[in-house]
């Protein structure tokens, strides 16, 4: 068994690691299927040579040149580490930078079996959020993280660290871009391509950034969906017998069943992989498995369309999918009318076959989607592309007069989160570095009696119900045992609450009331982290939906006010070539330094995406960012004017 020591002393070459090639006790990714010429094939081989000296590359050419053929790209299973990988106490790692020890806390937290989908293949979730493009890259991001100070920058593209280089304290630690291609050549197609090169990977939002907490993170996103789709479908607060049908279990999607259970609903969940399936009932957060549709129908006196079309009663209320369709056809989403094997098998023997299956079942489930939706059923796209690929499969999604952005049915952002984003408030989180329990709950009480000091200072109705949501998360999430892997926390806040939360934090560290330092982040899916037609940015209706200027300023603009470090992804969410996000780490020590850039860089996070949305005409946004100007030292926005109709009308046709 290796050590944290061994881990961060570069590559073990002499004498090479055994290769004990892919595990048989943890889930692997399907085969993929890039298609290389011969050509492209060497040139694959001779990238992932060169992090070797040469007389290593004669022992491992023919075993890389196998991954590839059989795995479709070359992984290095034989540098996979022997140790247990997890989120270690922050004082083990033998680092000079407490920075650096707390980015390889967050590092192999998501590599850690029971956080990462796939971990061998270093997939955290989502099907193909790669934290690394192969075990090399990992070796040396650890040994570079365990030698720099705090006048060095780590560079990193695409999961190859590029070198230590010279920079001064107040600048980022880690600089991380995954995945920018010139956008002509941004396709699915010359994805598969590039990344069995070697050359560029996908890193979702928190796999790729090091910041993903495990399925917590979309446990709370999808109780405040589920909370406020009740609030604007149904018209009720108490969800309590209505019904939530949808789809997945996997890495992002396993957070739904317990979602389901905290908001009160009953949850209906259909997933494919069994391995996935047993993985959250072994957690808990699974009540009962069946594989007998008639047992379901037994439970729920229902058969959904079957159901409806039989006796005219609709027993489902609210429906969704959150199945991994920005990479429909490498396993993101499995047709119906295979076994989960059979689909594996079709995928890499042949994937055009496959893809014609795929877009069969599309069309399969939209049609029965649109029959429950002519009564009092309401439907969603989570933002995983499902209507995107729906559309591109030639279901019946289309929505007659509208933009090339929306659908027969909203994006969940359009229709039940876009307000909250406009308002400031999105998924901010902090994760315990010194994995201590405890360290976490003194982080709930602080939270807590910060949002209820807000309350009670005074705050509009709208802005109270959404503190009042996550005060009620807090506490479900410590009874519903939410934590797996690191000690993080997650809740929805605006720009006042996550500066005070992060001062409180920052100042019980300093009391040493918590035991080490603490890192802030949030999810990339946020008011200013991500821009995305197709879900973050889906209510934007300017025109300015497909530009990605916010992303890009929120990136540069986080690495100029404080932050430990900073990431900037194509890809995420609805898939490559569709979105460009970012997000970042700061971590809290306890110093007054600490608290100036938490101050600085948090308010700059939140107003940025405000602002911009109040410049595309959003009420929420415009009376949000009017508001922070009052509040904000320094903050100076010009408002938008109003345009009236007439005045346009008269210029077109005078």
């Amino acid at each position: 068994m290796s050590t944290l020591q061994a881990l961060c002393s570069g590559l073990p070459l002499r004498p090479l690691p055994e290769n004990r090639g892919r595990w048989a006790e943890v889930p692997h990714a399907p085969v993929r299927t890039p298609g290389l010429s011969p050509a492209e094939e060497q040139l694959a081989l001779r990238n992932a040579l060169r992090y070797f000296p040469p007389d290593v590359q004669e022992l491992l050419a023919p075993e890389f040149a196998q991954e590839l053929r059989l795995y479709g790209h070359i992984y290095m299973y034989r540098f996979c580490p022997d140790i247990e990988m997890r989120a270690y106490p922050i004082e083990q790692y033998p680092c000079r930078t407490t920075s650096a020890a707390a980015i390889m806390h967050m590092i192999m937290n998501n590599l850690d079996p029971a956080v990462a989908q796939f971990p061998q293949e270093l997939v955290t979730y989502g099907g193909n959020g790669q934290v690394f493009s192969n075990w090399a890259q990992f070796w040396l991001t650890m040994s570079y993280l365990s030698k720099m100070t705090e006048e060095q920058t780590l560079v990193m593209y695409s999961g190859h660290p590029l070198g230590l280089f010279p920079s001064s304290p107040g600048t980022p630690r880690l600089v991380i871009t995954n995945g920018m291609v010139i956008p002509n050549y941004s396709s699915r197609t010359e994805y598969e391509k590039l990344f069995a090169l070697g050359v560029t990977m996908y890193g979702q939002m928190t796999a790729g950034s090091y910041c993903y907490i495990g399925p917590q993170g979309i446990v709370h996103g999808t109780v405040l969906t589920v909370l406020n789709a009740g609030r604007r479908y149904l018209g009720v607060e108490d969800l309590s017998g209505k019904v939530f049908v949808t789809s997945g279990l996997g890495g992002m999607s396993g957070a739904q069943a317990k979602a389901a259970v905290i908001v009160g609903c009953i949850g209906v969940i259909a997933e494919v992989d069994k391995a996935a399936l047993m993985k959250r009932l072994k957690q808990g957060w699974l009540m009962e498995v069946t594989d007998s549709l008639d047992h379901c129908i037994g439970r729920l006196r229902e058969r959904l369309v079957h159901e409806l079309d039989a006796t005219g009663e609709c027993l489902v209320d609210l429906g969704s999918d959150q199945t991994s369709c920005h990479n429909p056809f490498n396993g993101g989403y499995y047709p119906v009318q295979l076994s989960f094997k059979e689909a594996q098998d079709l995928m890499a023997s042949s994937p055009a076959a496959f893809k014609v299956l795929v877009q069969e079942s599309l069309r399969r489930q939209v049609s029965a989607i649109n029959r429950l939706a002519e009564e009092n059923f309401f439907f969603w796209d989570y933002g995983n592309a499902f209507l995107l690929e729906a559309q591109r499969a030639g279901a019946d999604v289309e929505k007659k007069g509208s933009n090339k952005a929306e659908f027969r049915y909203p994006s969940y952002v359009q229709h039940i989160m876009g307000d909250i984003f406009s308002q400031g408030f999105g998924p901010f989180r902090w994760v315990c570095t010194s994995g201590n329990p405890q360290d976490l709950a003194v982080t709930d009480q602080l939270a807590t009696s910060v949002l209820e000091e807000a309350i009670a200072d005074g705050v509009e109705a709208s802005v109270k119900l959404q503190y009042m949501d996550n005060i009620r998360w807090i506490r479900e999430a410590a009874k519903h045992r939410l934590v797996v892997g690191s000690q993080a926390r997650i809740l929805y806040s605006d720009q006042r609450g996550r500066v005070a939360i992060a001062v409180a934090i920052n100042q019980a560290i300093a009391r040493r009331q918590i035991k080490a330092p603490v890192v802030l982040s949030r999810d990339h899916h946020d008011v200013s982290g991500t821009d995305s037609p197709f879900r973050e940015t889906s209510n934007i209706y300017d025109g300015s939906a497909f530009c990605a200027d916010m992303a890009v300023q929120n990136f540069v603009g986080d690495a100029c006010r404080g932050a430990t470090w900073v990431a900037l992804h194509n890809g995420g969410g609805v898939g490559w070539g569709e979105v460009i996000n970012g997000g970042f780490g700061l971590v809290l020590d306890g110093t007054l330094e600490a608290e100036q850039k938490a101050r600085m860089m948090l308010s700059w996070d939140v107003s940025n995406g405000v602002a911009r949305r109040c410049w595309s005409g959003n009420q929420k946004a415009y009376e949000t960012i009017c508001r922070t100007m009052q509040e904000s030292r320094g903050l100076v926005v010009t408002l938008p004017e109003a345009v009236e109709e007439h005045v346009l009308q008269r210029a077109l046709w005078p």
